[in-house]
């Protein structure tokens, strides 16, 4: 994680850390004091600062985010020194139907609202009445993959009705 943080203030990328939380509980507290240093040296105004044995010159333009999904299996809750290096936003579960219709229309799809509304309700039920086990997905990635291949499909076959 020190690399990536390194070229990330030396460049001043920005990174997304995807279900952070998942991360063991001893890599994090390692990260939170990496990042605290960061966030010391940004707060400093430094150009340059010493970073894991190294000094580094710092673009303040640099950022890091994370992503995590709380209450699951497998995640771990973050340390407070680590929690109060992010500002917390809450996220709600969007609209499929809204996504798939605009979807379906982007594909071509004349009557985009009545099949993102019948897929939506496929999936739901698909969801709740068949199994449950790990490897079945019926979240927007499965919707998502079946629309492009809907939309590929209208592209080669265009006298097919919708």
């Amino acid at each position: 994680m020190a690399k990536l943080f390194s070229g990330l203030v030396q460049q001043g990328a920005w990174s997304c850390l995807d279900e952070f939380n998942r991360i063991d509980i001893e890599v994090l507290s390692v990260v939170a004091q990496q990042l605290s240093t960061v966030r010391n040296a940004l707060l400093a105004n430094a150009e340059q600062f010493s970073f894991e044995g190294s000094v580094i010159k710092l673009d303040k333009k640099c950022g890091v985010f994370v992503t995590m999904n709380p209450g699951y299996a497998g995640r771990t809750e973050l340390p407070d020194n680590l929690k109060i290096l992010f500002r917390p936003v809450s996220m709600m579960i969007p609209d499929y139907a809204l996504i798939a219709e605009i979807m379906l229309m982007a594909e071509g799809f004349a009557d985009a609202r009545v099949l993102s509304q019948k897929m939506v309700k496929l999936y739901k039920l698909s969801s709740e009445q068949l199994s449950q086990q790990d490897h079945y997905d019926f979240g927007m990635r499965a919707v998502k993959s079946v629309l492009v291949m809907a939309g590929a499909l209208k592209r080669a076959h265009p006298g097919l009705r919708d």
